[in-house]
């Protein structure tokens, strides 16, 4: 089998695609894969940490859905047991010769300037995060041991604190290819985190925060988000109940065409 990677860099006179021949083996990953790819051209780059789906650092377009480079069997790929059915953005569409039976596509994560190969500059998605500042302001004073939370609260809290932070929701949002200044599935689901902690000093009021065409109201419920997180977030129910919320509190100056 083949890898086809993306390849760009300072100073290369536009892109192009390698392919790199590697011999799989049971239960190789496309990590694995570009271990195997960057013997054979040590310029090969591409980001990496734990390697077991936890820091979300190896997150890229891989036939054209984006996934994380560390769990994606290539097996699985080559024989079609991955399919992801995601709705069509610009990012999706097929633009080199590819044998799906034959190949496996890789590409950086969309949206997102390139620095090098697969290597893509995320301060964009960050400075976003950080917008929705998400630091834990407690309410009262500190008790003596521990805050308590009902099981109900923990268990509405916990899809959200799964996120690892890989962008691939950013990567396959249509609205972020489009709209450069909406903040993304992955700042809004962790906005609406802190907004139900019942331990939060803000709770709902935070929600003002993105009350915004760019924020809550941005979103066009496409679920692409939600289908490839690796955790299971599922931003489009955080920004559903939040624009209900903030239905039931008043206009909101997403209804009203307010800026950010």
């Amino acid at each position: 089998m083949e890898l086809k990677v993306f390849r760009s860099r300072p100073g290369m006179p536009g892109s192009r695609y390698d392919s790199f021949e590697i011999d799989p083996v049971p239960g190789m990953t496309v990590l694995a894969g570009l271990f195997k790819a960057q013997e054979k051209d040590d310029t090969l780059a591409f980001r990496y940490s734990c390697r077991g789906a936890v820091c979300g650092t190896c997150a890229m377009l891989i036939n054209k859905v984006p996934r994380l480079a560390c769990r994606t069997q290539l097996q699985a790929l080559l024989e079609g047991k991955a399919p992801v059915q995601l709705s069509p953005y610009p990012a999706l569409e097929v633009t080199v010769p590819w044998d799906a039976g034959k190949e496996v596509l890789i590409e950086p994560l969309p949206h997102l300037p390139v620095i090098r190969d697969l290597i893509v500059d995320m301060s964009l998605f960050f400075e976003y995060y950080r917008l929705i500042e998400p630091v834990f302001s407690p309410a009262g004073p500190g008790p003596e041991r521990e805050r308590l939370m009902s099981p109900a609260a923990v268990k509405e809290l916990v899809p959200y604190t799964n996120c690892i932070l890989c962008g691939a929701c950013f990567g396959a949002c249509p609205v972020n290819a489009r709209n450069p200044h909406y903040l993304g599935p992955a700042a809004l689901a962790a906005l609406y985190r802190f907004c139900i902690d019942p331990r939060e000093a803000g709770g709902t009021s935070r929600l003002r925060r993105a009350d915004t065409p760019d924020g809550w109201w941005g979103c066009e419920f496409h679920t692409n988000c939600r289908r490839v997180c690796p955790k299971g977030v599922p931003p489009n129910i955080a920004i559903g109940r939040a624009r209900k919320e903030l239905k039931a509190t008043g206009r909101s100056a997403g209804e009203m065409g307010g800026g950010r």
